[in-house]
């Protein structure tokens, strides 16, 4: 029965897989085809040609990143025939800029629901001077407050966050609201699952939000009917669809859970079985996580219902789900969550790194499954290496996507000449991502240093000033490191072909 059952849900991934693969094939084939037709029709070539002109020069002219600007202008003018065709079908689409002007309304609306604390901004300046500017940015800009009466705790493996989080989520009382880019049947799953469906029958508000292509290998079809009719409320983030347009690079990577806007979890775990060990892809999975109690967990509460709001189009107001009075807890230093979105082009995710280069004088300690990054963060990175900054980076020896790690390698040589020491995770997969700097700032979030995480994902993290759990997070990287293996110059010799190779997937690593 359980084999039958088994083999069920793999035709049911499968045959899903396959089906939009078909169909994505089919419009690319035909697309094509129409396309080479026109080779036939000299007019009609030129003007092609023509319109693939203007829309680089259109692409050059907008305020984006070079790197995005480039690679699509390469491609573009690499096939002028029908490159400025494909590029107006693929981002010229009602779906897309709806979406786009709904989430901007909802961001610019809902940014008043964060409860500003500007007496909280100046203590946390004079406790952190070195962050004075950033602080200030953080909490002015994209409107993330800083919170002093929240504890901290730091897991650094999912394992050991699985047990704590079953623990809070069976202690709730108002709500739990769950935001995660995989999620997947499983040990995992099943044991928060039973959890949730026994609170929503006691009444307490269950909703949870999944990536419908995070999770497309993972959950059947509809499967948040499936939540729904359980009593749990349920959305999939930006569901996928067989046909061709840039809507679905934008992904809800966030790893969120909310309990009663007291407790709050993120980080690099999914909710998935791989993230406890319990099955094996790459060897050991290394991944961390983070539990806010206090008044942090407010900006946690705010964002998932930001969300939920856009996905299910019924306005919440995230002030009647708050705790009155704020539920206070005794803490040693600052903490300030923050979101990031690839609508509103603040691009926070890399400002956090940036500040983070700008501000370290002894070291800086950084871990991150992917290593892909423009010409500014790897100018700042050689820039800190080169005033006398320790920087260390971790990433895997053993990836998870093969092409990705092939480029990442390809930033070793330039970083390593600049004085970055690299390290690769022997064991197996990390995909934890912190920053550590001086010992009195760290960061633990969602984010990859990584094109997608860092422009096209919607992401988010925690800033600790001054934090005890600091030292924790220190620690766990120290560790790690005595089960890496330093990359050397040496390592990065390759052969002029291979070099080439690589040099040619940095092109293109924005769209990767």
């Amino acid at each position: 029965m359980q084999k039958q059952k088994y083999r069920s849900r793999i035709r049911q991934i499968f045959g899903r897989r396959l089906l939009i693969a078909l169909m994505i094939l089919f419009q690319i084939v035909f697309l094509a085809v129409m396309l080479f037709r026109s080779y036939q029709l000299y007019w009609l070539a030129a003007l092609l040609t023509a319109l693939s002109v203007v829309t680089s020069l259109h692409l050059i002219m907008r305020p984006d990143k070079s790197a995005f600007k480039l690679s699509l202008v390469f491609l573009i003018m690499l096939f002028p025939i029908f490159g400025g065709v494909f590029y107006w079908v693929f981002h010229f689409q009602t779906a897309s800029v709806g979406f786009r002007r709904r989430l901007d309304k909802l961001t610019q609306k809902q940014k008043r629901e964060f409860l500003v604390s500007a007496a909280a901004l100046e203590r946390a300046i004079g406790e952190s001077p070195k962050d004075r500017s950033w602080l200030r940015y953080l909490q002015g800009v994209p409107a993330f407050p800083v919170y002093q009466n929240t504890q901290t705790r730091y897991f650094p493996s999912g394992r050991e966050m699985l047990e704590v989080m079953l623990a809070d989520l069976r202690r709730a009382e108002k709500y739990i609201f769950m935001e995660y880019f995989i999620i997947e049947e499983g040990m995992m799953w099943d044991s928060i699952l039973e959890v949730l469906r026994e609170k929503a029958l006691a009444g307490v508000d269950v909703r949870v939000i999944y990536d419908d292509f995070g999770s497309i290998l993972t959950l059947p079809a509809g499967y948040a009917k499936q939540l729904n009719a359980s009593g749990i409320q349920c959305v999939a983030f930006n569901k996928f669809h067989p046909f061709l347009t840039t809507l679905q690079n934008n992904r809800d990577h966030r790893k969120i859970t909310v309990i009663d806007g007291k407790i709050a979890y993120t980080g690099g775990v999914n909710l998935a079985d791989e993230y406890i060990d319990v099955k094996i892809r790459f060897g050991r999975w290394k991944d961390n996580a983070l539990r806010l109690c206090g008044e942090a967990a407010e900006s946690f509460t705010v964002m998932f219902l930001q969300m939920w709001s856009l996905l299910s189009k019924k306005e919440e107001h995230p002030r009647a789900y708050l705790p009155s009075p704020h539920f206070t807890a005794v803490s040693d230093g600052w903490i300030q969550p923050y979101s990031d979105s690839p609508v509103d082009k603040e691009n926070v995710g890399e400002s956090v790194f940036l500040h983070a280069f700008d501000r370290s004088q002894k070291y800086l300690y950084i871990t991150t499954p992917y290593l892909m990054v423009g010409d500014e963060l790897i100018s700042a990175l050689k820039a800190c290496a080169g005033s006398g900054v320790d920087v260390r980076i971790i990433t895997p020896c053993k990836p998870d996507k093969p092409m990705v790690h092939f480029t990442t390698r390809s930033y070793y040589r330039e970083l390593i000449e600049a004085g970055v020491k690299i390290y690769e995770f022997t064991e197996g997969f990390i995909h934890g991502k912190t920053v550590i700097s001086d010992g009195d700032f760290a960061v633990v979030g969602t984010v990859n240093l990584d094109y997608r995480s860092l422009y096209l994902h919607f992401e988010c993290g925690v800033c600790m000033y001054g934090a005890a759990t600091i030292s924790e997070v220190e620690r766990d990287f120290l560790e790690t490191l005595s089960r890496c293996r330093e990359i050397t110059a040496e390592d990065c010799k390759t052969n002029l072909f291979v070099e080439l190779l690589q040099e040619i997937c940095r092109v293109f690593a924005p769209l990767m």
